[in-house]
């Protein structure tokens, strides 16, 4: 028996095919959403049964246990100062190349197999330059542009980014694949009683708090919601974790502005092992976000057992999906609105929670494995 691989044909006895991918992104220490989605997607590879032999390429030797320990991968740990990918990844392309090759957090290189796939996150840049600094701008225009025209599969996180994909950049629908992310499993779930006081102490958060996750930049539309949230009542605060992004200072002055110091807390970066605690102590978790190419937090929340309210905005209603409130991300008094309707009802908020736990049942890493290398093999 054969079998037809990109225009190559291998006999039952042909060593398994390769997989090379581009790890470099799942080795950050403080990862964000593209990164955590390469580290946790290559996990799901890894431990599936699958008919490839992966080969990770990274720019440092990772620790010991940081992928899981299987016996179908080589890690090929390819130090460069500078430009790495462009260089020093095509390099590798050039003397030993893979089957295929997979980039699921970055850009591809120019040299490189034929049957190469990459994921393209979002396109917010696109439908928000204003809240992306000028270079980066031109910068994910540029790398997005070459991705799109490059690689002989594009991997979506959503639909709403399929969408944007092909408009933006006039790729085929056929050649963009959904192929949804999902959260992590083992961390955000129900937290203890004695796990959620620790944090709150931590944390120093004495009153009833509304969580918000997320880099802190015009995008997240964090000054809308801290103006939502001067008109509820004054015994309930925000609580915002993450990092300080583009145009943080604007949204910061905005709490001066409305006198709300006491009332809005920014965490900054938390550790991943105190975030679901942090949402299950919530009252409720908002995501405002102008757009997302998936929105992590709105699975994590769920998955914790935290109402949820969210923008109506680009994938989040495909992904949140019957387990959360809406609103139209601009409109500040129906942010309001909504969000009080989530603290003071009752049946809705026991409602929230129980569809909430029912939608996270539909994403899975290893269902996203899967169908990547259903991709894969179909080229």
């Amino acid at each position: 028996m054969t079998k037809a691989y990109g225009g190559r044909a291998s006999s039952a006895i042909r060593s398994p095919l390769v997989l090379g991918i581009d790890a470099s992104r799942a080795l950050t220490d403080a990862p964000t959403g593209t990164e955590y989605y390469s580290r946790a997607l290559i996990d799901a590879l890894l431990r599936l049964d699958s008919p490839f032999s992966f080969r990770l390429y990274t720019r440092t030797n990772p620790p010991g246990n940081f992928f899981p320990p299987t016996n179908n991968y080589e890690i090929r740990a390819i130090p460069f100062p500078r430009v790495w990918t462009h260089l020093r990844l095509s390099y590798e392309m050039v003397m030993r190349p893979p089957d295929a090759l997979f980039v699921p957090a970055h850009v591809l290189p120019p040299i490189r197999p034929h049957n190469s796939i990459v994921t393209v996150h979002d396109l917010g840049y696109k439908l928000f330059p204003d809240a992306h600094p000028l270079a980066q701008r031109a910068y994910l225009d540029f790398s997005t542009r070459w991705n799109v025209k490059r690689a002989r599969a594009i991997i979506a996180d959503s639909f709403a980014t399929r969408d944007d994909i092909a408009k933006f950049y006039g790729a085929p629908r056929e050649k963009i694949r959904v192929v949804y992310p999902s959260y992590n499993a083992q961390i955000f779930k129900t937290s203890a009683a004695e796990e959620i006081a620790r944090v709150r102490e931590k944390y120093a958060l004495s009153s009833p708090y509304i969580l918000s996750v997320g880099t802190i930049q015009p995008r997240k539309n964090y000054a809308r919601l801290i103006e939502a949230s001067a008109a509820l009542p004054r015994e309930y605060s925000v609580v915002i974790v993450g990092k300080k992004g583009w145009l943080y200072e604007s949204i910061l002055a905005r709490v001066r502005e409305l006198n709300l110091d006491a009332r809005v807390k920014f965490l900054d970066y938390a550790p991943i092992q105190d975030l679901p605690a942090l949402y299950a102590g919530a009252r409720l978790a908002v995501l405002p976000s102008l757009y997302e190419g998936f929105g992590f937090p709105a699975l994590e929340a769920q998955a914790c057992g935290t109402p949820l309210a969210c923008s109506n905005a680009s994938s989040l209603p495909e992904v949140a999906g019957e387990g959360a409130l809406y609103f139209e991300p601009r409109g500040i008094v129906e942010m309001a609105r909504t969000m009080e309707r989530a603290l003071s009802d009752e049946l809705l908020r026991a409602a929230l929670v129980e569809r909430g736990r029912a939608n996270v049942k539909r994403f899975s890493w290893e269902r996203a494995a899967r169908e990547i290398v259903e991709i894969v093999t179909a080229l």
